[in-house]
């Protein structure tokens, strides 16, 4: 059975956690980021193909789903796999301190990106069976303070794939994922914030300072196993947090 896999912000933390515990089982992945993943490229060369998209511009997202970079890539798999990984944080603050602008970059790239991604994979799927994993988080499960933006995109992917789920569209299947607290990029932004901004701040500090906090590439490779079992998609909104 021929398994295809695409994954968005590949080139870093998370994504290329997810990205490398795939291409080791011999899954062939398409990477889609801003930019590529040098260590990856040299690691799989010829199981990894690249494309380089800003997925937070609503224009480069439009323009990249019109073209044919996910049809020719999913030709010939007997199962496609779509894990929407990539995502922001910002703007942390209050409501009067977010910039407008900025929280349609982080509305496109946390929802708009993996809501059409998701369609765009299952319209060309054609008999394939088709996974769809949202990286979603505890924030969109309990509001914080600081994060209003970021707690309404996450929940937005819950909803997003329990609607999928009622939609029992055969040989589809969809669940949006909290991986848990992960030592990457996103966290060191976190901590930079400021306890005005987010109040919470301090919590996230002792989380690095105490080693608490979970390596990607151990993670990647716990998300890559959920998604390939048997079991996924039973519960359309799921945790695997430790």
């Amino acid at each position: 059975m021929t398994i295809k896999a695409i994954v968005t912000g590949h080139s870093k933390g998370l994504g290329e956690g997810i990205a490398a515990a795939l291409l080791a089982q011999g899954i062939a992945v398409l990477g889609v980021s801003r930019g590529p993943s040098l260590q990856l490229t040299e690691k799989f060369f010829g199981l990894l193909m690249e494309s380089e998209a800003d997925l937070s511009d609503p224009a480069a997202l439009s323009a990249w789903l019109a073209g044919s970079a996910v049809h020719d890539f999913v030709q010939g798999a007997a199962t496609i796999l779509l894990v929407n990984n990539a995502g922001t944080v910002q703007p942390v603050g209050q409501l009067q301190d977010q910039d407008p602008l900025e929280v349609v970059r982080a509305v496109t790239l946390n929802v708009a990106a993996p809501l059409a991604l998701a369609a765009a994979v299952v319209e060309v799927r054609g008999d394939a069976d088709c996974r769809i994993l949202h990286i979603s988080s505890g924030a969109g499960r309990s509001a914080y303070p600081g994060w209003s933006v970021y707690c309404a995109t996450k929940a937005a992917l819950d909803r997003h794939a329990e609607a999928v789920v009622l939609d029992g569209a055969e040989g589809v299947r969809c669940v949006s994922l909290a991986p848990g607290v992960i030592d990457t990029g996103m966290q060191g932004e976190i901590r930079s914030a400021t306890p005005e901004q987010f109040p919470m701040l301090e919590r996230f500090v002792a989380m690095k300072e105490e080693g608490a906090l979970q390596s990607a590439e151990e993670t990647g490779a716990r998300i890559v196993k959920f998604l390939l079992a048997d079991g996924f998609g039973e519960a359309p909104v799921a945790d695997i947090r430790g």
